[in-house]
């Protein structure tokens, strides 16, 4: 069976998981329709939303799914209805069993990190706020407990220093083109052969470490931690969601102060001059980039010259 008769059904919401659907439709795969979020209320206006996987999807002329439930029964019977020989998931919800197991070829799901390590919603900022030197995409065969199925395959990049989650998430978005492709490509070649698809268990480690969901109180500074603690923290979650910080600078209190960039200055004897300077567990760490509420991104430089101006 060739890659234009395998029938794949598509699962993903943000634009991470555009990547690899846009890849597969431009290279001939055969996507028979699409699952992504509902629509959901956006901005001012309150509008609904198309995730972007939806806006590709619909731009191509794909049918898409949208379940509020995943074990609606309504849902479940449309979905068989597809006849789907494989399902691939990037970046979307925990699937029941009825959904992962339908396909005769099962569900694979595309993940950022370096299985075992970072299982869970949000793999790529945990591991540049754990100060990681490098992470990677796993593909791995789904069954019930979350990201723990035997894995296809795995790619590692490097983290840079100073690199933030931005970076290393658009690098690992463009690496996942190939290794959906090349994951597809391997499913489709032992299912050709009569032959089951290798596959290797994950290890046990020991010091497992998590990336479970972010939310607003996860992203504020804790300024008791070290200076590199506290710039790994900032650059895993910049530019989105942010780290935040109730901070006083030159005798002037600001609450919920958005922090892009921070640069970590070790030991007590701290260049005054550096601009906005918090201390914390050894020594201080110097905010580079910020955003008061209702104001936009600045430097530092910037935002001292208008506090100023004033």
């Amino acid at each position: 069976m060739g890659k234009s008769e395998l029938r794949i059904v598509y699962m993903g919401t943000p634009e991470f998981a555009v990547a690899g659907l846009q890849t597969l439709v431009e290279q001939g795969y055969n996507i028979v329709a699409v699952v992504t979020m509902p629509d959901k209320p956006a901005g001012r206006g309150h509008q609904l939303q198309f995730s972007p996987v939806k806006q590709y999807a619909l731009s191509v002329e794909l049918p898409v799914l949208q379940p509020e439930k995943l074990k609606d029964e309504t849902f479940v019977e449309e979905l068989r209805s597809y006849k789907a020989d494989l399902q691939i998931v990037t970046a979307f919800r925990m699937l029941p069993e009825v959904v992962w197991a339908m396909p005769r070829l099962g569900t694979f799901n595309v993940h950022g990190s370096l299985l075992p390590q970072y299982r869970g919603a949000a793999p790529i900022n945990w591991a540049v706020m754990n100060g990681e030197k490098e992470t990677g995409l796993t593909t791995f065969m789904l069954k019930h407990e979350i990201d723990t199925g035997n894995m296809i395959d795995q790619v590692r990049i490097p983290i840079g220093e100073n690199e933030n989650v931005g970076s290393v998430h658009d690098r690992l978005m463009e690496l996942s083109k190939q290794m959906v492709v090349s994951t597809v490509d391997k499913i489709i070649a032992c299912d050709d052969q009569g032959l089951a698809l290798p596959t290797t268990q994950q290890p046990e480690i020991a010091d497992l470490k998590p990336a479970p969901k972010i939310f607003k109180e996860t992203c504020e500074i804790d300024f008791t931690r070290t200076a590199k603690e506290i710039h790994d923290f900032v650059r895993g979650l910049s530019p989105y969601p942010c780290a935040w910080a109730n901070i006083d600078i030159q005798g002037q209190h600001f609450d919920n102060v958005k922090i892009f960039q921070v640069t970590a200055v070790e030991g007590t004897n701290a260049n005054k001059d550096r601009g906005i300077l918090i201390p914390c567990a050894d020594g201080y760490v110097a905010i580079d980039e910020l955003q008061i509420p209702g104001k936009k991104r600045m430097d530092a430089k910037s935002f001292l010259n208008g506090l100023r101006a004033h």
